[in-house]
């Protein structure tokens, strides 16, 4: 792999910026369409827990959310209890891995487990530390791995050595899905962000996702379209499909529909599923529960009428 035209592509700032405000002017779908674009985002998420305080029973409550994330009578009113509506996966550190995937499997269901590693969220330790980290955390059952990758090698430009590393990543995943978090709010520009993008596509990525949620900076619109264009220039080079995965920051349901008609409009319908599109979230089901209770009864939730389980 060559990878020197790395260094001659440029992003236009400002064009990028203009596509982004014309989305965020947009109005959103209402009523009966509303509702189901909300639940169609539901079955998008990566239903998410990333605290320094996280035990096995919050694990426990997060993963029995991820199998019924709306409502028994809610969905019944829709007519949607039948569907088999669940959370795309739960994501966690590695070592909560063991209680998802156990928590899962007594609920009976087969909601992938996801977990973030190589030196999550920073990126900062041994390269060694980072690989063990994945092979571990596949280990203990995590079907998809949500990496980071060493920003500095992007800041000065590092090409090959940031490809050589995300390689390393997806040999250590094995059959694990690799979704790479390119941290875009550290990577100083959007031609960065294109670049990052390639680089780590052409190393194996299944996913490509904006943030770890811990930035100052995290999922923004211009940053998602320069993403999103990377992903498309990638299909048309090669006829392969990478995902996306916005994260940090989204928290209404309003928001989330946005995230969903932007991929629709760069991406097209194909990738509006699972398998090519996430959202990684921990509060924004509960906005998206309380906007279906609304639409369902014309009225708002108190707080203990949508208990987090």
């Amino acid at each position: 792999h060559d990878l020197s035209w790395i260094s001659k592509i440029q992003v236009n700032h400002p064009a990028v910026l203009r596509r982004a405000e014309q989305i965020q002017a947009r109005r959103t779908v209402k009523k009966e369409w509303q509702a189901a674009w909300l639940l169609k985002a539901v079955t998008f998420i990566d239903l998410t827990t990333l605290s320094g305080d996280d035990t096995s029973s919050n694990i426990q409550r997060l993963c029995y959310k991820a199998k019924y994330p709306i409502r028994e009578d809610l969905l019944k009113a829709l007519n949607m209890h039948d569907k088999g509506i669940t959370t795309a996966a739960v994501c966690v550190y590695p070592a909560r891995v063991c209680d998802a995937v156990k928590a899962l499997k007594a609920a009976g269901c087969n909601i992938p487990v996801a977990s973030v590693a190589t030196g999550f969220p920073a990126g900062q330790t041994h390269l060694k530390t980072r690989l063990e980290e994945i092979r571990l955390a596949v280990e203990d059952g995590a079907t998809e791995i949500d990496v980071v990758i060493n920003r500095s090698l992007v800041l000065t430009g590092q090409w090959e050595a940031l490809y050589d590393e995300i390689r390393q990543f997806r040999k250590a995943c094995g059959e694990a899905h690799l979704k790479t978090i390119l941290a875009t709010g550290e990577l100083g520009s959007l031609t960065n962000v294109y670049k990052a993008s390639m680089i780590a596509m052409m190393a194996g990525s299944d996913f490509i996702k904006t943030s770890t949620g811990k930035e100052t900076v995290n999922a923004t619109f211009p940053v998602a379209i320069v993403m999103l264009r990377a992903i498309r220039d990638f299909f048309w080079k090669t006829g392969n499909k990478i995902g996306f995965k916005p994260a940090g920051g989204i928290r209404s349901a309003k928001d989330s529909l946005a995230w969903l008609s932007l991929v629709k409009e760069e991406l097209g319908d194909e990738w509006l599923k699972p398998e090519l599109f996430r959202i990684g979230a921990s509060t924004l089901l509960s906005d998206i529960e309380r906007q279906i209770y609304h639409h369902v009864t014309g009225r708002y939730a108190a707080y203990h009428d949508l208990p987090m389980s």
